[in-house]
Formats: structure tokens, sequence, C-alpha cells
């Protein structure tokens, strides 16, 4: 049997989430069921990206990056895999030192 505590919470027995395969961070849904409650385990809504997240993400990213450098190439910029950038990494870190 579980206790409502004063701030309204309630500890899930450790058979019932063991059974259910609830843990921390899960979420759950309580459902009135006529005059009781009905405890529901919340299934993560799926992406409406139609396959992998991280496959579509990475897709995305070479997209965006790809109009970058389009969009760099068309004001006359370079991108910094052309070489020479006009400074160096230890330049930066000597820079406002003295001595």
């Amino acid at each position: 049997m579980a206790r409502v505590t004063s701030k309204l919470q309630v500890t899930v027995p450790k058979a019932i989430a063991h059974q259910f395969a609830i843990k921390p961070g899960d979420e759950i849904d309580w459902v009135p069921a006529g005059d009781g409650i009905r405890v529901v385990k919340r299934v993560p809504a799926k992406r409406k990206t139609g396959g992998n997240v991280t496959a579509v993400r990475l897709r995305q990213f070479d997209q965006t990056t790809e109009r970058q450098a389009v969009r760099n190439s068309s004001m006359g910029r370079r991108s910094p895999s052309d070489g020479d950038r006009g400074w160096t990494r230890e330049e930066l870190y000597r820079r406002g030192r003295t001595g």
C-alpha cells in the first residue's frame, strides 16, 4: 500500500515498478476510471521525422553547412579550410599578455 504525502506525492511500489519497467524520470498518467483511478505509464510520442532522429539531424546539419558555404562564397569570404586565416592560435594566447 502506498500513502499520499503532504505534497500529494505517491511512491510506486517496487514490485509494480519492476513489473511495468517504471524507472526514475519516467512519466505516468492518472486516468479517472469510474470510482477509481488508473495509473498508466506514458509512452513517449514518436517524432514526426519519419525515421532515425540522428540521421535526420545530421542531414539537416550538412544541408545548413552547405548553404552557409554558398553564402560565404558569394560574399567573397574564404572558408578556414582555404589555408591561412591571418592569425594563429598561439597569437591568440599571447594577445593581451604583458611580459
